[in-house]
């Protein structure tokens, strides 16, 4: 004689692994519209002027209060062959265009021969006390490589050229784009009439916004 068995239906089973199921797909659901909010919806830095850099003491500047005027971006270093050239010719530029309209922004780097090797702070003294340089000077930075300044590295990237030597210099609009770019052993007197013309355009939209 058979032994009797009892056989009870499982009635749990099949709800709890539907409901496993459902939380399994409400969360691969959920991390695919995260990576892709990430993707196509993440803020973009729109121009020059979105960055944020420090200044020779270390501390965070953001680039947005020089938003509206002519700017020009320069890889400075103290101990070139075109360092008393151009840091006596750019001060002339920003003392002749400068301060409401057009600002010089120079950032000292080392990657060029070793020819600036000093601190951010001593390379900002050596800039005013031998030049009389009243233009910012930022923090030292690399600006070739992986550890590039993201904000240099936008205007490489716009530009389409990377400086092979100390002084490149980029002209960048109101709005924070690259208009032109300046090699170091070219004059400054090349430099003069392109940012005379931004200037003019300065002024006149802001008569036409009165």
């Amino acid at each position: 004689m058979e032994p009797l068995t009892t056989t009870y239906p499982l009635k749990y089973s099949v709800p709890k692994a539907r409901v496993v199921v459902v939380f399994l797909s409400m969360v691969l659901c959920t991390t695919i519209l995260c990576l892709l909010q990430l993707k196509f919806f993440k803020p973009k830095i729109r121009d020059f002027y979105s960055f944020e850099v420090k200044d020779s003491r270390g501390r965070n500047i953001s680039l947005e209060k020089y938003r509206g005027k002519a700017t020009l971006v320069v890889n400075v270093a103290s101990y070139c062959q075109y360092t008393d050239k151009n840091y006596i010719a750019l001060q002339e530029l920003h003392r002749e265009f400068g301060p409401s309209h057009f600002t010089v922004l120079a950032f000292p780097c080392n990657q060029f021969g070793e020819s600036e090797p000093s601190s951010s702070q001593e390379i900002e003294s050596f800039a005013k006390g031998n030049y009389g340089v009243t233009f910012p000077v930022f923090h030292k930075i690399k600006i070739l490589g992986s550890e590039a300044d993201p904000a240099f590295k936008f205007l490489i990237d716009s530009s389409k050229k990377e400086p092979r030597w100390n002084f490149w210099k980029y002209l960048v609009n109101p709005e924070g784009k690259v208009v032109k770019f300046w090699r170091p052993e070219e004059p400054i007197q090349s430099i003069k009439p392109e940012v005379a013309s931004l200037i003019r355009q300065i002024i006149m939209k802001k008569r036409e916004d009165l």
